[in-house]
C-alpha cells in the first residue's frame, strides 16, 4: 500500500489533470458521475481527514495562536480579495465570478498538509491552521462570500451554512471521534486514505467538467487564467507575508502554501448549494482543484530545492 500511495501521491496533478482533459474532451466518459453525488465525495474526503486528525492538532492553537490567527487572517482575507479583484479585472460573467469568490472564501484544502510535508514546511502548523480554519468556515465562507457577492447574485447564506456543517464539520467530527476510540484500527484504514482522497477529488473535477464541457470549452483560457493567477499570487502575498513576519523559513513555506491552496472541492459542492441557479458557478472549484495540485507539486519540489542548497 505504501508504493501506490507514493505512486499517487507523486502523480497526484497529473493523474488528476489527464482525468479532466478525458472529461472535457470526452464528456460521455465521465458523465455517469452524477453531480448530485459531489457532496457524498467531499463528505468522504472530511470524514477521512478526521481520522487523521487528533486533539494535539487543535491544542496548538493555544502553544502558538499568533501564527494560527496570521494563517486565518490571511487565508480569509488575501484570496477572497484576491478572487473578487480578478473577477473585476477579466469581466468574468456572474456565474464564474460567484465561483472564483466561493473558492476564495473557503478554508484551505487537505492538499496543503501533503504539499507542506514535500515543501519541507511545518506540517504541524499546516494541519492546524487547515483544522482551524475548517471549522471557522461555517461562519466565515458564507459571510464574505454574502458581502463580496451581494450586489452582483443571490447568495443563499443559510443553505451554505447548514452544507458546510453536513458536508465538512459533522464528517471531520465523526472521523476524529473514530480516530480518538479506536486508534489502532484507524491507523490500518489510514494507510489506503491518500489513495481513497485522490479517487475522490479525481471523480469531483471529472463529473464537474464532464456536465459543463461545452461551456467550459467556450470559457476555458479566460477562467484558466483567473484560476491560475489566484493561485500563485495566493502563494506569493502568502510566502510576502512571512517575510514581513520576519518568519522561520519552514514558516514562510508553510503560509504561502496555506494561503495558495484551497479547499476546491467545498467549493463545488458549495456552489451548487448557494447559487442554484448558476450551475458555471462550479467551474472555478473544479478548475482549481486540478491547477493548484500540479502547481502546489511543483512549488514544494522548488522549495525543497531550496532548503537542500541551504542545508548543505
Amino acid at each position: 500500500m505504501g508504493l501506490l500511495n507514493k505512486f499517487f501521491g507523486k502523480h497526484m496533478g497529473a493523474i488528476i489533470l489527464l482525468t479532466s482533459l478525458v472529461a472535457l474532451f470526452y464528456p460521455a466518459s465521465f458523465l455517469w458521475v452524477k453531480t448530485g453525488w459531489i457532496n457524498y465525495l467531499l463528505m468522504l474526503i472530511m470524514f477521512g481527514m478526521g481520522m487523521t486528525l487528533k486533539p494535539e492538532a487543535f491544542l496548538f492553537v493555544f502553544k502558538r495562536p499568533l501564527d494560527i490567527l496570521t494563517g486565518t487572517l490571511a487565508q480569509f482575507i488575501i484570496m477572497p480579495l484576491l478572487a473578487f479583484a480578478i473577477s473585476k479585472g477579466l469581466k468574468l460573467e456572474a456565474a464564474l465570478a460567484a465561483g472564483m469568490i466561493l473558492v476564495g472564501a473557503c478554508p484551505g484544502g487537505t492538499a496543503s498538509n501533503v504539499i507542506t510535508y514535500l515543501a519541507k514546511g511545518d506540517v504541524a502548523l499546516s494541519v492546524a491552521m487547515t483544522s482551524v480554519n475548517t471549522l471557522l468556515a461555517p461562519l466565515l465562507t458564507p459571510f464574505i462570500t454574502y458581502m463580496l457577492l451581494k450586489t452582483t447574485v443571490s447568495v443563499d447564506v443559510c443553505a451554505m451554512f447548514f452544507s458546510i456543517i453536513k458536508v465538512v464539520i459533522v464528517p471531520v467530527a465523526l472521523g476524529l471521534m473514530l480516530n480518538n476510540f479506536f486508534e489502532k484500527a484507524c491507523e490500518k484504514m489510514t494507510g489506503f486514505l491518500p489513495v481513497f482522497s485522490i479517487v475522490c477529488i479525481t471523480l469531483t473535477v471529472a463529473s464537474v467538467i464532464s456536465h459543463n464541457a461545452l461551456e467550459i470549452r467556450r470559457t476555458g483560457a479566460l477562467i484558466l487564467i483567473a484560476v491560475m493567477a489566484h493561485n500563485l499570487l495566493g502563494f506569493l502575498i502568502g510566502y510576502l507575508l512571512g517575510l514581513l513576519l520576519k518568519m522561520a523559513p519552514e514558516k514562510k513555506r508553510t503560509l504561502a502554501i496555506e494561503v495558495g491552496m484551497q479547499n476546491s472541492g467545498l467549493a463545488v459542492s458549495l456552489a451548487k448549494t448557494a447559487f442554484p441557479d448558476l450551475a458555471m458557478a462550479t467551474v472555478p472549484g473544479a478548475i482549481f482543484s486540478v491547477w493548484h495540485n500540479i502547481s502546489g507539486t511543483f512549488l514544494a519540489s522548488v522549495f525543497q530545492r531550496l532548503e537542500n542548497k541551504r542545508d548543505s
